[in-house]
């Protein structure tokens, strides 16, 4: 992995937006970082270096990720989130984490960031719906977070819960999903490097629409997994329930891996379509686990099919 920095300086001490354009403008500034020994930023800015598992896309523009977002909470259209997340409260945001953890407790943003190692990273993210995106998230590894509360040997899975506030979020006065949204990952999922909590894009703190203050990014599953704007996380023996599944089970299932060899049972997941390229543009092969062929040990002996 690329080197890990703390977290010490303040908003006014992260790169213009107009360095993080180009892969190349985003290892020139970390070059230039680390060459003045500086750290990374606070929440959301700019990590030190980028991530060893960075993609040499390009990424997507901020335009495009701050638009067409998946958040159920804000509606179901691709741009209701941008429309009506503007009404979520996130001062104050706190977090709890319990369970079969050592330290359970609720967490305030700034605990969370405290010593939490933040670096740069740049993921391409490829939805259920078949659409990818290229973004260049800042965020920390989950692992880092579930080290410090200190994991119990009985711990097997790792659940989610996202804010439920119908006077703030819409979307919930809607039946499509039982509320509160929640998610889980297996523990060794949530101990893997690739796995992060998001403080923010570009240059930018996380925007509302795309999960703010803190969410999961899973880039090697379906984006539904990626959890937003998360005020719970509890560690478990017993496999936690999802929305999605609880939703619908034959859809859904609990791991939800990018699959190119397993339909939809109302669609192929063979072929995506690029954000940015035009709705006329070719759509491109889908990569079994996005392309992240690091996390496919998780998985060895596992019937992919029956295990979905």
């Amino acid at each position: 992995m690329a080197g890990r920095w703390k977290n010490d300086l303040n908003w006014s001490d992260v790169t213009p937006k107009a360095a993080w354009q180009t892969r190349r403008q985003i290892m020139s500034a970390a070059g230039a970082l680390m060459a003045g020994g500086l750290a990374g930023p606070a929440l959301a800015g700019l990590g030190a270096v980028a991530s060893d598992y960075s993609t040499d896309a390009e990424p997507n523009p901020l335009e495009h990720i701050t638009s067409y977002n998946n958040y159920y909470e804000f509606g179901t259209g691709k741009d209701d989130p941008a429309r009506n997340a503007h009404t979520l409260t996130t001062e104050g945001w706190q977090v709890e984490i319990d369970g079969l953890v050592e330290k359970p407790g609720t967490w305030t943003m700034d605990e969370i960031l405290k010593n939490a190692t933040l670096e740069e990273r740049i993921y391409r993210l490829r939805c259920v719906e078949g659409w990818s995106m290229v973004i260049p998230w800042a965020g920390f590894e989950l692992a880092d977070l579930l080290e410090r509360v200190g994991v119990q040997p009985s711990a097997k899975y790792v659940a989610f819960e996202t804010a439920l506030r119908p006077d703030e979020m819409p979307g919930v006065r809607s039946p499509v999903l039982d509320w509160p949204y929640v998610e889980g990952l297996r523990l060794d999922e949530a101990m893997h490097p690739l796995t992060i909590l998001a403080t923010g894009v570009y240059d930018e703190p996380l925007p509302k629409q795309n999960g703010a203050p803190i969410r999961l990014v899973v880039p090697w599953k379906y984006g539904f997994k990626s959890i937003k704007s998360i005020v719970r996380i509890t560690l478990t023996a017993e496999e936690p329930p999802t929305s999605w599944n609880k939703a619908n089970a034959r859809e859904y299932g609990f791991y939800s891996n990018v699959n190119p060899e397993v339909d939809h049972p109302r669609w192929s997941q063979a072929t995506e379509r690029v954000i940015g390229s035009g709705f006329l543009a070719k759509r491109v092969p889908t990569k079994m686990f996005n392309g992240y062929d690091e996390v496919a040990g998780l998985y060895s002996g596992m019937d992919l099919k029956k295990y979905y």
